[in-house]
């Protein structure tokens, strides 16, 4: 399919929006909705074309070579695009109308250093290192301007530390999945009184407390979340993130596992907050280990391992928040792509364009969302890479725009300054 054609396909899809029944979301109108948002960081530059292979391509074999899909082995989304094998809910998702995909899309940053690309990718701005917040607490603080906010927290970060892209004006709480010994509660008590002679230090210990009753609660089907360590270490008692911050710093240590042993515990909380009526409305966390220079794989290896964890982590997801999901868009975003070619090494470096998801009982899915730039020779940025067509604050000016009612005016002038010709894409979220 020519790159016209595709745009032409991509056109009638949004004008028949009204027949896609498709699908982490916030609040409506008057702020008592039960919509989330949900926001995850893949570090490391996740390779769009072994993700969503455009198998359909007819450079996209030489340059992939052993690496190549072909439609023999993907999960077809359509006569151009797959996914990798190892996404299958994601797929199921994508027939269920559930699931955009995006690709050749990329954020403003067009070097190639992970660091700065996270910057970007998390801070709104079109350069790293502009803010010391991140777009998703400034539009959080915007809805709470707006006066549409009940929530005295409106968001919540799982992992060891809060990312940019949550930091900001915006009252937010996190949790911290960790390998600290249990506390027996006469234990808790000590420390409870401890503390008691200073507020700043007791209202830390209560809110750590409160954040790890929620995420250490029973789930849907009233099973408890698989947290013990693979070491044999025991489960985690105080682990919110300002819990571990008070213990001693000897007893502080990083979640261990594989990455599906960390995606329970993770998406077990995340569950847990988002399902209550009172707790944060967006969740925000990061993975990582997608910095695959050598021997990638393509249908096994260690890539197509990390896709086949974060698939059954949605999943799973989806299972535990239950008729939430409805409600729920989940947004899967990286720093930049890697290169059309393998390397010496079967593997691909850094390089610029990619893909990214969207997925959740609230899209209006079904789609894939692409001005497909194609990928001879001429067609590549700087030679070596899938070209940028799509920018990526387009998506997101589009799902805060629709889902969580995010003031135009706020998008333009603090969620993501300087992106006045980044026109929002509509049509993505069910009404």
């Amino acid at each position: 399919m020519r790159r016209r054609e595709f745009l032409a396909c991509g056109a009638s899809a949004a004008a028949a929006g009204a027949l896609f029944t498709s699908r982490l979301s916030f609040a409506n109108a008057t702020g008592t909705g039960r919509s989330r948002l949900v926001f995850v960081i893949l570090r490391g530059a996740l390779d769009g074309l072994a993700a969503v292979p455009p198998y359909g391509d007819r450079d996209y074999a030489s340059l992939r070579r052993d690496l190549a899909f072909s439609a023999s082995n993907v999960l077809p989304l359509n006569d151009m695009f797959g996914l990798h094998p190892s996404l299958a809910f994601l797929q199921e998702s994508f027939a269920a109308r559930e699931l955009i995909v995006f690709h050749a899309i990329a954020s403003p940053y067009r070097e190639r250093s992970h660091f700065d690309g996270q910057d970007v990718l998390e801070n709104g701005y079109v350069r790293a290192h502009a803010a010391q917040s991140g777009w998703l607490n400034r539009a959080l603080a915007a809805v709470a301007a707006d006066g549409r906010a009940t929530n005295k927290e409106l968001g919540v970060a799982l992992g060891q530390n809060v990312p940019l892209v949550m930091r900001g004006p915006a009252a937010v709480t996190s949790w911290s999945p960790s390998k600290l010994a249990a506390l027996d509660d006469d234990t808790l008590e000590r420390i409870t009184d401890l503390y008691a002679a200073d507020p700043l230090l007791a209202g830390r210990l209560a809110d750590a407390l409160a954040a790890d009753a929620i995420a250490m609660a029973p789930n849907a089907a009233g099973e408890m979340p698989a947290n013990r360590p693979l070491d044999g270490g025991t489960p985690n008692r105080l682990s919110s993130d300002v819990g571990t911050q008070l213990a001693p710093a000897k007893l502080r240590s990083k979640a261990a596992g594989s990455p599906g042993a960390r995606y329970t515990e993770v998406i077990h909380a995340a569950a847990e907050f988002l399902r209550r009526e009172d707790g944060p409305k967006v969740a925000v966390f990061d993975t990582t280990g997608w910095d695959t220079h050598a021997n990638e794989g393509a249908a096994q290896g260690q890539l197509a391992g990390r896709l086949a964890a974060l698939d059954a982590g949605l999943r799973s997801l989806k299972e535990q928040l239950g008729p939430v999901w409805n409600e729920t868009a989940v947004v899967l975003a990286t720093e930049f792509g890697r290169t059309a070619a393998i390397n010496g090494t079967h593997g691909t470096d850094h390089g610029t364009a990619t893909a990214a998801f969207l997925v959740g009982g609230a899209v209006r899915g079904g789609r894939v969302i692409a001005d497909w730039p194609g990928l001879s020779s001429r067609g590549l940025y700087q030679g070596r890479d899938l070209m940028p067509t799509l920018d990526i604050r387009s998506v997101l000016k589009g799902v805060l725009g629709e889902h969580l009612l995010v003031p135009s005016r706020a998008l333009e002038a603090t969620v993501f300054p300087d992106s006045g010709g980044v026109k929002p894409l509509g049509d993505l979220i069910r009404t």
